[in-house]
């Protein structure tokens, strides 16, 4: 079994898949609702998790992983931890839903610069709000997006949209409407 498919087995393990009636972030209603944190708060879910995104980071020459606050944080940090232990450090960044109005007024936290390539991730894109409010934040500071990633597509509109804006955009997973877990395919994305 490779790093993706046992991703998918943990996910489910540990019910990060529930059924019900359900408020997305978005406002849309749903019968189901992924919860990535319950999977990379896991240790193995966030060890499998950086193990499947690091590949994809190096293939597109990201210098930093981006992601929207709080979905994404434990997601860049195990990819930054993991990315040193292999000895290609991929800094993480953090983009704060709101710029700091105090200290040095950042909307971002971690170390980038202006011209890096960045990659921007979040748990699960459904519209694509937090992606697109990450990727506008690494954007004002002057830096590339080169990539836009997620562990799960919704396949409600967000990744549709974000290809249409010219983001290299991809997912470990994706939603069927029965709101079941399938790994992407890539390509077909």
């Amino acid at each position: 079994m490779n790093d993706i498919e046992r991703l998918l087995e943990v996910a489910k393990e540990k019910k990060a898949l529930l059924f019900g009636e359900f408020t997305l972030s978005s406002g849309n209603k749903s019968s189901y609702y992924f919860d990535g944190r319950l999977l990379t708060l896991d240790p193995e879910g966030s060890y499998l998790t950086a193990r499947c995104f690091l590949p994809i980071l190096y293939k597109c020459n990201a210098e930093a992983l981006a992601g929207p606050t709080l979905g994404a944080d434990p997601i860049v940090s195990s990819v930054s931890t993991l990315s040193y232990i292999e000895g290609k450090p991929v800094p993480a960044l953090i983009v704060r839903k709101e710029k700091k109005i105090h200290g040095g007024g950042r909307n971002i936290e971690g170390h980038f610069y202006k011209g890096q390539k960045v990659a921007v991730v979040d748990d699960t894109c459904t519209t694509g709000g937090s992606l697109f409010h990450a990727i506008e934040a690494v954007e004002d500071e002057g830096c590339e997006v080169v990539k836009v990633l997620a562990i799960m597509d919704r396949r409600a509109g967000g990744s549709d949209e974000l290809k249409r804006r010219g983001y290299d955009f991809q997912s470990l997973f994706v939603a069927d409407g029965k709101g079941e877990i399938h790994i992407a395919q890539i390509g077909s994305q």
